[in-house]
């Protein structure tokens, strides 16, 4: 079977550029970056030309970018770090779209006695920046605020709520995993005071993300011991999948506008088609949306069910969040927007990437409209 995948928001096939330039790492080149004789040099020399590589990506300066393990460390160590600055009682505003790191790791430090605030969005998918602003208060120690919505792909107004922050002495961590290599991530634009990156959402390796770190912003580290990255993130780097991370990086930077078409096309493909099979919903289709995501809902289907049945046949599709994937509940994305249960377990994201082809969208809607409507026949009053 020729399968189509289309989770492409999970994560993503690995460039072959990437694994290429990887290879030697996993092989007859190694070293501990942190070793003074020429196999450490020659590592060192590897991670420090991925720094740079993923600060360009960012128009930053390497110095301000330290790698981690992943996107759910670096927000982690951002949210804990705050806490440890304030101390109990320090308040904490986040937007009701954020990844589940950002989530559960807000409500850990309430638990703990700080003051949590969740922002919902509005019916568009979208945070309106005068509900941050409202949410706002003298005790506020940090806003998180992500720039794309890996769920339903809408695009956050960060920029708008950076200056807002900014003018209240509040810091601004933005999680922009979701968006690098698919939409333009630079910090001077974004004005946050912490950016993620994840190397695996854009055609890099899993095991490789990036915190950025704004000048004269303090950061406590997660991980205690030694002294990588600038004794912010102590653990010895994994070269391979750093060096994989500044490849894709370099070539997102030099490839932006031909990816965004690309994928926009495919998206938009999709869409259209989608006016063949009765009873669908897109979401937030007139939001400012990421090129590559449509979110929909199919009246009377069950969303997991249905990406079971694509899933058999040939087809990798999920209703949402890799990491909420199996709870059999309702979004707390598409609720926080106001939709109803029955609408948000019937609905279905579809992600695309570098990978597919406009031949891999016409297969999938025809196996989408003969799911669906097997499954329409099967249980007629499901979710009406």
């Amino acid at each position: 079977m020729n399968r189509v995948y289309l989770d492409n928001n999970a994560t993503t096939p690995l460039d072959p550029r990437a694994r290429e330039a990887m290879l030697p790492w996993l092989g007859e080149r190694w070293g501990n970056p942190s070793s003074i004789h020429s196999a450490g040099q020659d590592a060192r020399e590897a991670v420090e030309e991925g720094r740079a590589r993923v600060a360009a990506l960012l128009g930053a300066r390497p110095e301000e970018v330290l790698f981690v393990a992943s996107g759910t460390e670096a927000n982690n160590a951002v949210l804990l770090s705050a806490a440890r600055d304030a101390g109990r009682g320090a308040h904490f505003v986040v937007s009701a779209l954020e990844h589940p790191s950002v989530r559960a790791t807000a409500s850990d430090l309430e638990r703990l006695g700080c003051g949590l605030t969740v922002v919902p969005p509005e019916r568009n998918g979208v945070v309106a920046p005068e509900a941050v602003a409202a949410a706002l208060r003298p005790d506020t120690r940090l806003v998180c605020l992500m720039l794309a919505s890996n769920e339903i792909g809408t695009l956050q107004p960060v920029a708008e709520v950076a200056r807002l922050c900014r003018d209240r002495g509040v810091q601004l961590h933005c999680d922009a995993v979701q968006a690098a290599g698919k939409i333009a991530v630079r910090a001077g634009e974004i004005g946050a005071d912490t950016i993620t990156l994840g190397a695996h959402k854009f055609h890099g390796p899993l095991g490789a993300a990036a915190l950025w770190v704004r000048p004269g912003r303090e950061l406590h580290p997660l991980l205690r011991g030694g002294g990588q990255e600038r004794r912010r993130r102590a653990s010895t780097e994994n070269v391979a999948a750093i060096v994989g991370f500044g490849e894709v990086a370099r070539h997102a930077a030099d490839e932006l506008p031909r990816r965004q078409a690309h994928l926009a096309g495919l998206r938009d493909r999709f869409e259209a088609g989608l006016e063949a099979i009765e009873d669908v919903r897109v979401h937030c289709q007139a939001s400012p949306r990421l090129p590559n995501t449509s979110h929909a809902a199919f009246g009377g289907v069950e969303g997991e069910a249905l990406v079971i049945r694509l899933d058999l046949a040939g087809f990798a599709v999920s209703t949402g969040s890799a990491c909420a994937s199996g709870t059999l509940e309702p979004s707390p994305t598409l609720l926080a927007m106001g939709l109803p249960a029955h609408e948000a377990l019937s609905s279905l994201r579809v992600s695309f990437g570098m990978t597919n082809t406009v031949d891999d969208v016409d297969r999938f809607l025809d196996a989408l409209g003969t799911e669906v409507r097997a499954l329409r026949r099967l249980a007629p009053a499901l979710l009406r």
